[in-house]
């Protein structure tokens, strides 16, 4: 067997391969394992700032319910009359079973000047003032509900119920980490609370009903948040998801459990958590550490009512299930790298073999040529055909090479401008789908919260038509039971609202003039209250083609902007409308536009989010709901707007649309 040598056409061929494979092969394998890792990592984080978002809005829920329960039983007749009569035993009977089914752990009746009627977990303890309360201090000078989170000290939960005050106990366990501190115990509790001024018939302020229910060592709280965020998914066992409330930088209440099963609470955060989170007031996300195992945790503050920041709420999804996947996905891509490396470095050997020959048959003709022999021609056979056309093109070569340089720079600018033109492309496709799995991730949330308060109203509302029917007219306690059943129709509208929301049901198309939609919506809206100060201009296109849509779903997107233009016009103003088609024919085009106080920009990316709302008694889904609706029709909703001039909503709807689609 011939020897190769260093400096051989085949050994260099070999080696010169052998590292052009090698070197991008072991660079490219390093940084998509590092890519690999930081999608991993940062799809864990993000998947936990949703779950953090979820956390906080169930929190929000519970407060909001709260005072729900509060202003309802502050609205009962009998428990006013009692109040104005100071019959506080009638009022410790009254308010115990409300107490017991709602599960809180405060339910406290004061009079106009603060002072205690009835403590329903505690009757002996009345008598005192609670004018120091700030949640009671408000709403005697302000008359209106107060709700929010708040700091109570042992002392004030003793009045309460002695067992509230033992509960609060939580001895400190010392945490690596932590900031520095020379407490052992914990005495002061971490509550929700709602306090409601209370009404004789005659609209005067007769006193102030409180609520409250106890976080320190309420799993209940907790354990709700990761059921519905989490699911109660498992991971080998183990639990994916931990959902934590800490009072100030202490853990008091948890889901996390340690090895002999009781509940983890007593531990604290870590200074860096506490710096970021308690002092800066904003969010955090890191690795941490949990009792047995590593969680990507996200962290956010809890403000009581005055924006102070008391508390954190905290959630952490399992790292090891990311770990595992990442593992795998390495272990894969390093196996099919180590394959693909030796296949080429196979297919290397031959091609060095196949190219050597001829080369030194070129080798050989150049060096004839360089000896001045410019009449010698050569052909090679069974080459490749690469190095055949070297044989055959050194002549031309400095002209060819001219000529494709500037194909080639042609070449360059025209990709620069598609990519370019892709670049746009994918990054707008980039925001429809997080909006969409972000719509999809809130509707599920909303469809839970809905169905969870949905049986429950339903009997409270038809127990309360049936009490209804029973009073005579002129019973004093129908007004009140008729509070009741309006009420909770309102709350079944909002329950309604949120279904439609989570539901996003598929169009039922059919052939659909918009401007008739459009003019039936007039004919309804123009007679209302709020459009009385408000022009209202048409410019309809007559030649506008119909198109396949379903009308009563288009009829709500209208309806909801137009309602939502007047909202924005009080005073009176003007509201345009117009339709058109576009130049290809293959779209519609209608503008909404107001002569309100504008959007301000920090608000337009937002305006679409579901429960954003600037509106006082808003719920946020109408321009959520409005955009899947369009988004579902094939179209698109966009926003033009100016500080102090107005706003414009742009929808674009396909003329043609199959039913595919």
């Amino acid at each position: 067997m011939k020897k190769i040598t260093a400096k051989s056409i085949h050994s260099q061929l070999i080696i010169h391969f052998a590292i052009a494979i090698l070197s991008p092969a072991i660079i490219l394998s390093v940084i998509g394992i590092k890519f690999i890792y930081n999608q991993t990592i940062k799809q864990a984080e993000m998947k936990s700032f949703s779950d953090l978002n979820s956390a906080a809005e169930i929190y929000r829920n519970r407060i909001a319910q709260l005072e729900s329960i509060t202003k309802l039983t502050a609205a009962r007749g009998f428990i006013i009359s009692s109040l104005i009569e100071g019959k506080a035993d009638t009022l410790q009977k009254e308010l115990e079973q409300t107490m017991k089914s709602e599960g809180l752990d405060i339910f406290t009746i004061v009079d106009s000047k603060g002072k205690v009627i009835c403590r329903t977990g505690n009757k002996n303890s009345k008598g005192d003032f609670l004018t120091s309360d700030n949640f009671v201090k408000k709403v005697i000078t302000e008359k209106k509900a107060v709700s929010g989170t708040d700091i109570m000290s042992r002392e004030e939960l003793l009045k309460e119920s002695e067992e509230l005050a033992d509960r609060v106990i939580i001895p400190i366990v010392p945490t690596e980490k932590s900031k520095p501190s020379t407490e052992s115990i914990e005495t002061n509790a971490m509550v929700i609370k709602s306090a409601v001024p209370i009404f004789n018939k005659e609209k005067t302020f007769v006193g102030v009903l409180i609520a409250g229910v106890l976080l320190n060592r309420n799993h209940q709280l907790v354990n709700k948040i990761n059921e519905i965020v989490h699911e109660g998914a498992l991971y080998e066992g183990q639990e994916v998801g931990t959902a934590t409330i800490f009072m100030k930088d202490l853990r008091i209440a948890t889901n996390v459990k340690n090895q002999d099963g009781s509940y983890a609470i007593g531990t604290r955060v870590s200074e860096e958590v506490y710096d970021n989170v308690l002092v800066k007031g904003e969010r955090y996300i890191g690795e941490a550490f949990v009792v047995n195992a590593w969680f990507i945790s996200a962290y956010q503050p809890i403000r009581d009512y005055d924006d102070n920041i008391v508390g954190i709420i905290y959630v952490g999804l399992l790292k090891k299930p990311y770990n595992d996947l990442l593992f795998k996905t390495i272990l894969i891509f390093c196996i099919v790298a180590i394959i693909v490396i030796n296949f080429i470095y196979i297919i290397a050997l031959f091609i060095a073999r196949k190219i050597s020959a001829p080369l030194k048959q070129i080798e050989e003709v150049a060096r004839k040529i360089a000896e001045g022999d410019y009449r010698y021609e050569f052909s090679i056979k069974n080459a490749p055909r690469e190095v055949e056309n070297l044989a055959s093109s050194l002549n031309n070569m400095a002209k060819e090479l001219e000529k494709e340089q500037k194909e080639l720079e042609e070449w360059a600018t025209k990709l620069e401008h598609k990519v370019e033109e892709r670049t746009q492309e994918i990054k707008k496709i980039h925001g429809q789908l997080f909006r969409s799995e972000k719509l999809a991730s809130l509707g599920k949330l909303a469809a839970g919260v809905a169905h969870e308060i949905n049986n429950p109203l339903t009997g409270v509302l038809t127990n309360a038509s049936l009490l209804l029917e029973d009073f005579e007219k002129d019973d004093p306690k129908k007004e009140d039971v008729q509070v009741i059943v309006n009420e909770t129709i309102r709350c079944r509208e909002i329950v309604k609202r949120l279904l439609d929301f989570s539901r996003q049901t598929k169009p039922q198309k059919k052939q659909t003039d918009v401007n008739v939609l459009i003019d039936n919506i007039i004919l309804l809206v123009r007679n209302q209250t709020s459009f009385r100060n408000i022009e209202i201009e048409k410019i309809l296109d007559e030649k506008l083609p119909q198109i396949m849509a379903d009308p009563d779903q288009i009829q709500q997107v209208f309806i909801n902007l137009i309602l939502n233009a007047a909202d924005v016009m009080p005073k009176g103003g003007k509201l345009v409308i117009e339709t058109k088609v576009n130049t290809t024919k293959d779209f519609i085009e209608i503008k909404i536009t107001d002569t309100g106080l504008g959007i301000p920009e920090e608000l337009r990316t937002r305006i679409f989010d579901p429960f954003f709302t600037t509106k006082e008694h808003g719920t946020g889904l109408g321009l959520a709901l409005s955009y899947g609706i369009v988004e579902q029709h094939g179209g698109t909703i966009n926003l033009e707007s100016q500080i102090g001039k107005g706003t414009t909503f742009i929808i674009h709807l396909p003329v043609i649309s199959h039913e595919s689609e």
